[in-house]
């Protein structure tokens, strides 16, 4: 400013103006590099974490996300046609939820209701599942109600965080899916599956997409007709539709795989009655054919497992 005023008090002979262009870029040149923002452009904002919406256990939020799932997606909206509405509700905190999947992992429904039951027994009712509680179980108590060393080692870790104040219920039911998941996969035991059951089926979080899901996959092969069970990577574009209402979207593959699960053979033969061949060769025909029915049940009753595992599921 200072040297601008000087040349306007010195007398200047007449001279002509120099060339408009040349001089808009010196001029030019010179604001970028007395302006720090020039040569770094401003950075996008980083989108903030979204903090739990409302879980689909409040009134109308089935409903609501029923109807934006009718609307996204034509081809879900007849599985949703063919099976009754969901319903979300766990009856226990998220303690107790989280120790009961420890105890579910891995074992077949009936055997882990068993051992869940055990579990109670030894500690006095549903309202004794908390941390001290858990934490004073000795794992040889624990292994006399048929939980392994490594269960029983999962079940501490669990709640030797809930005392030190690393996790607490109230924290858990506050954070972001993000940020829940990072903490709670420091669970030893507790692994990326198993989170997400946690938040769809205990928080009733609204939008969670468990992608690693076998059942849940191939509930999008048979939806969209699809050559081969979609990869965990594909399936955040194939159901990006479904948001912010994935939980729900997920709830209905299950289902769509139940239905199409090999239903049991009847207890009497309804065809024509064959005749024993010699050497019971027909006898060993049977019984083979019997096992084949057994297996497939068994690997349908593997993919809608979650549907049976955990509490609240409708």
């Amino acid at each position: 400013m200072g040297e601008q005023s000087l040349s306007q008090l010195k007398p200047q002979p007449p001279s002509p103006s120099p060339p408009a262009p040349a001089a808009a870029s010196r001029t030019k040149k010179a604001h970028l590099s007395s302006d720090p923002s020039a040569s770094n452009p401003p950075k996008k904002p980083r989108p903030a974490l979204s903090l739990p919406g409302r879980p689909l256990s409040a009134d109308g939020e089935v409903a609501a996300a029923i109807r934006h799932l009718r609307a996204a997606d034509p081809t879900l909206a007849a599985v949703i046609d063919a099976h009754e509405p969901p319903a979300f509700h766990c009856p226990h905190r998220p303690f107790h939820s989280l120790a009961r999947s420890i105890l579910y992992q891995q074992l077949a429904f009936k055997a882990a209701a068993s051992v869940y039951s055990r579990f109670l027994a030894l500690l006095g009712g549903e309202a004794s599942v908390v941390p001290d509680a858990v934490l004073a179980l000795t794992p040889h108590q624990l292994r006399q109600i048929g939980v392994s060393p490594r269960k029983a080692s999962y079940l501490h870790d669990l709640a030797r965080k809930y005392v030190s104040g690393i996790l607490s219920d109230a924290s858990i039911v506050n954070m972001d899916d993000r940020s829940l998941a990072a903490m709670l996969t420091m669970v030893k035991g507790i692994g990326a599956w198993s989170v997400h059951m946690f938040m769809i089926f205990s928080l009733a979080r609204p939008d969670v997409l468990p992608s690693a899901d076998l059942g849940v996959r191939k509930g999008v092969q048979m939806l969209y007709r699809l050559e081969d069970v979609p990869r965990p990577s594909q399936m955040e574009k194939l159901c990006e539709r479904w948001r912010p209402f994935r939980s729900v979207g997920a709830w209905y593959m299950w289902r769509l795989i139940e239905s199409k699960a090999p239903q049991p053979a009847p207890a009497f033969p309804v065809g024509p009655i064959a005749l024993p061949a010699p050497n019971g060769q027909l006898m060993l025909q049977q019984h083979q054919h019997q096992q084949q029915q057994q297996q497939q049940q068994q690997t349908g009753l593997q993919m809608i497992d979650p549907l049976q595992m955990l509490p609240g599921m409708g």
